[in-house]
């Protein structure tokens, strides 16, 4: 870890971004929305923040950043602050959209693009990722693997850089139980003993199956759908093969090495910052905000529209979860913490790797989140579209996935081999009907199975680094809460009643 000495304050962390040009991946999606806006309200100086966002021109890029990111709710406050003209200028020279893709060698941006922008950048901050659990192996390997990458070779030829910063996930540590510590991963390392992974290995065994799957094609409609199916299938095997659960942690433990093997270039500060769940704003600009549904969501929207009557869940055990402001003040602080300290000294990690966690600090149980949406409802009943309460329904969780399996084995699927059998007798009558329950059976077997290790997951985060860069922080003034990265600071009852239940309400079922 790069040694940080002194203390920082809100007008330091700030000021770092003073008169700095950064270069962010992902700013369409929740985390980019929310560091894009901090930014510009807490620095309206920083120089320039480019979008590198997927779209076939300069023009479709601009348009897609105005729609998709600035013209959100997020920046009410930036825009009460300019008005709606002045805001629209303000963000004209500050933010510039660039038509391209982390899958692309040069990100995708024609050589003048790339070499202007390779004087320009101080900063980048890559959020880019496919965040899908059961994702394509090969999409996720060019989103989460390769995208990192294709950016490390672009910070290679930046002649100001100082500070790479890459957002992975806690989860990217696997289904282990205990403490799990804020430390890198190494070259080849697994999960599972006895195996080594080799990327360049896994992206040619995509290349082979994928060419196989042409091969055996016959050239018809159903070539797309197969090879699909194939990439989703590899891509939950590979991953169990090594140790991880999913494609999607595995793919993006696979860029945390692949950082840590490439670096950033000889100048810049090079750290990982690893979130477990984001979940809405707990503060600032706009309290309660979020994009998408959360994995914790599912029990809220399911209760909510009282169409989910029994969910996956130890209401004992622990959800880790943080605020996206939280992790977004984190990110700032990290950057300014090391944004100008550069290569560490011979002996020091290369990578510093930062948990934005809740677990060791102030864990959040599932019981916690259950009871707060129970007394939402109960207090704010959903009316029906003739005015009358709908009534408020309990919801029963299974505490592991073993009673579950009971739990469907003795309600659909023996009503489904009688249904099977009665079909045989009959000629076939009920064939469509025993095939549309058969798949539904199937597929949400194939849910738990997938998600099911992240609900019961038993780990501890480690949030040491994170702890000693707290440490840091002055508290001399109120300005000095607007970066708070503390989880200790969250009373979870108040905050899923008061703020997060109310916002997934507000801003996901709308």
């Amino acid at each position: 870890m790069v040694k940080m000495d002194g203390s920082m304050d809100a007008e330091m962390i700030a000021g770092y971004f003073r008169g700095k040009s950064v270069l962010v991946t992902g700013a369409t999606g929740f985390l980019g929305k929310i560091l894009v806006e901090k930014i510009l309200r807490v620095q309206p100086e920083v120089k320039k923040i480019y979008l590198l966002v997927r779209a076939v021109d300069a023009q479709s890029a601009h348009q897609r950043v105005q729609d998709e990111v600035t013209d959100t709710e997020i920046f009410c406050l930036l825009k009460e602050r300019h008005g709606k003209g002045g805001f629209e200028l303000f963000v004209e020279e500050k933010i510039v959209a660039l038509a391209g893709d982390v899958i692309h060698e040069n990100l995708g941006l024609d050589a003048p693009r790339l070499e202007e922008l390779a004087k320009e950048v101080d900063i980048i901050v890559n959020g880019a990722a496919t965040t899908n659990f059961y994702e394509r192996y090969d999409v996720s390997l060019d989103v989460n693997v390769m995208g990192v990458k294709h950016l490390c070779e672009f910070a290679h030829k930046c002649t100001n850089l100082k500070m790479f910063l890459h957002v992975s996930t806690a989860f990217a540590a696997g289904d282990r139980e205990g403490l799990i510590m804020e430390r890198p991963f190494k070259r080849g390392e697994t999960l599972r003993e006895g195996t080594r992974l080799d990327i360049d290995a896994e992206l040619r065994l995509v290349a082979d199956v994928k060419a196989d799957l042409a091969a055996a094609g016959a050239g018809d409609g159903d070539d797309e759908k197969a090879e699909r199916k194939a990439m989703k299938e590899l891509g939950l095997r590979r991953s169990r093969h090594f140790g991880w659960s999913n494609t999607y942690v595995f793919t993006k433990a696979m860029g945390e090495m692949l950082l840590s093997q490439l670096r950033a270039g000889p100048a810049a500060a090079v750290a990982i910052m690893r979130p477990s769940i984001i979940t809405s704003l707990l503060r600032d600009p706009l309290p309660g905000w979020m994009q998408g549904t959360r994995t914790i969501d599912t029990i809220i929207i399911g209760y909510a529209k009282q169409n989910l009557t029994c969910f996956l869940a130890d209401l004992e055990g622990t959800m880790d979860v943080i605020p996206g402001d939280m992790v977004v003040n984190a990110m700032m602080a990290v950057m300014a913490a090391h944004g100008g300290q550069g290569s560490p000294e011979p002996g020091e990690e290369e990578v510093a790797l930062y948990h934005a966690t809740s677990s060791l600090r102030n864990p959040a149980l599932y019981g916690v989140l259950y009871e707060s949406g129970r007394r939402h409802f109960y207090e704010n009943p959903r009316l029906s579209k003739d005015g009358k309460v709908i009534p408020t329904k309990e919801m029963y969780f299974f505490k592991t996935i073993a009673s579950f399996h009971l739990y469907m084995l003795i309600k659909y699927k023996l009503p489904l081999e009688i249904l099977h059998l009665v079909n045989l007798l009959l000629c076939g009558i009920f064939s469509q009907l025993y095939e549309d329950l058969s798949r539904k059976y199937k597929f949400v077997i194939h849910l738990c199975d997938v998600y099911g290790p992240f609900a019961f997951f038993r780990g501890c985060f480690d949030d040491m680094n994170l702890e000693r860069l707290r440490l840091t922080m002055a508290r001399t003034s109120p300005e000095d809460d607007l970066f708070n990265f503390d989880p200790k600071t969250v009373d979870w009852n108040h905050y899923f009643y008061k703020i997060h239940i109310p916002g997934v309400l507000k801003y996901v079922l709308k």
